[in-house]
């Protein structure tokens, strides 16, 4: 998932690293190659698409300048959210009736395709289908929860709308006042899905070299040609899946989004009785409003608690006291726990808050922000973005292809997060 910015970091010290499958050993490409596809980022999007090409036949090869999953793939919540950023009816108002229904048809599915393909794949990464809860503690995001679940049953989807005493039983806290339940969510271990998914990417016949960056891209007659330290490869087609890690690689591709930190704190088993009260049914939560928290118990009866954190690396969980602090706030139990991990990685943001996907020049994509649903969603790109590759471009896919726009002002990006969180966690408290 990364290029060359962040090539001499450590593998981030998380829960996932600490209980991980070892990781697959997979040399630096050192000889010239000659593919059909490459692709740039080995992470939950680049792996797919190289899958699903490889399993058409199709000669693919990955470029990870660390090894797979290192970025937010391997570090992110191992939350299977379904949909889009935004409202179902908001989505066909900007896309139309035709594109619009089959992105919502599309990213709602996504935890659906996602955990067929694990189990298609036989990818030992405790996947599981409990559901996902958007829930809100305010009166004016309970009733932004309203409308979007009014939305998605109006399309026959499999959602209700909890209220306060339905999720007190679910939840075990009394915090919040409507939830959105679907039940096509789910949770993973990220970071052996992500190195399961490499291992079938290998299984197909694709190579995938670590510790290999993409220095430069450019064009040589019909071919692309990539320069890594030790060798070129030219290839028919390219695909830069490189998130919130993408760097100059393409000219102004960094510029589309915000690479956001998000921090996630574990704790250490929770004691039996504890564990029976904290989402006992095991769906996994995130809460609707500015400042995004989000949660799970997984299968070792860990909490994980994620959300907004410092905008760099961190590698303790007092890094993020004030997510322990909420978990406390919301189930009093887990006091004196002890909280074991505390990590972060970079996601990618987008200013209108959907997946970009450019195609620049023939032959070259680029897929990045998530949005923080990238679990899911980038794991369904993959199908969508091969399909394309293979396919060319009068070939449809289930996003829309837009032009590469820079934020305005984007160097001052750290400075407006910053600003943009104390604004956001204040309007979070008003409800507003």
């Amino acid at each position: 998932m990364t290029t060359t910015a962040t090539n001499s970091l450590p593998l981030p010290p998380s829960l996932y690293a600490a209980t991980a499958v070892p990781p697959l050993q997979l040399p630096p490409l050192d000889a010239d190659r000659n593919v059909a596809v490459a692709i740039v980022g080995g992470g939950f999007a680049g792996l797919s698409t190289a899958l699903h090409l490889a399993e058409q036949g199709v000669e693919t090869l990955v470029l990870e300048a660390r090894e797979p999953g290192w970025g937010a793939s391997g570090n992110n919540g191992g939350q299977l959210n379904p949909g889009l950023k935004l409202d179902p009816d908001t989505v066909e108002a900007e896309f139309g009736g035709d594109l619009g229904a089959r992105m919502i048809a599309f990213s709602y599915n996504t935890p659906v395709f996602t955990l067929e393909l694990i189990r298609r794949l036989g990818i030992a990464c405790a996947a599981r289908q409990n559901g996902t809860l958007r829930a809100a503690y305010h009166e004016s995001h309970a009733r932004a929860v309203e409308a979007t679940a009014t939305q998605c049953i109006r399309r026959d989807m499999p959602v209700r709308l909890l209220d306060r005493q339905e999720l007190r039983q679910i939840t075990g806290t009394d915090r919040y006042l409507r939830a959105l339940f679907d039940a096509r969510g789910g949770d993973v271990h990220p970071l052996n899905y992500a190195r399961g998914l490499a291992r079938a990417v290998l299984a197909v016949g694709s190579a995938i070299h670590a510790r290999t960056p993409a220095v430069s891209l450019s064009r040589e007659g019909t071919r692309w040609r990539i320069d890594t330290p030790r060798a070129i490869i030219r290839a028919d087609k390219v695909l830069i899946a490189t998130n919130g890690f993408s760097d100059d690689l393409w000219p102004g591709l960094k510029r589309t989004i915000v690479p956001l930190f998000s921090s996630i704190a574990a704790t250490a088993p929770l004691r039996e009785d504890v564990a029976r009260e904290i989402m006992p049914t095991r769906s996994v939560l995130y809460e609707s409003g500015h400042i995004t928290v989000y949660y799970r118990v997984d299968t070792s009866n860990r909490l994980l608690m994620g959300g907004r954190g410092p905008m760099h690396w961190i590698s303790d969980p007092n890094a993020v006291a004030y997510l322990m602090r909420y978990a406390e706030r919301l189930w009093p139990a887990v006091r004196g726990i002890a909280w074991t991990h505390g990590w972060n990685s970079r996601l990618a943001m987008t200013a209108d808050h959907y997946p970009h996907v450019h195609e620049p020049a023939a032959g070259l994509l680029a897929y990045l922000g998530c949005n923080g649903r990238g679990v899911a969603l980038a794991t369904a790109m993959g199908q969508q973005l091969a399909r394309r590759l293979i396919g060319g471009e009068t070939t449809p896919i289930d996003m829309p292809l837009t032009a590469i726009k820079p934020i305005r002002f984007h160097a001052a990006w750290p400075v407006a997060v910053r600003s943009a969180v104390m604004v956001g966690r204040l309007r979070d408290r008003l409800g507003l």
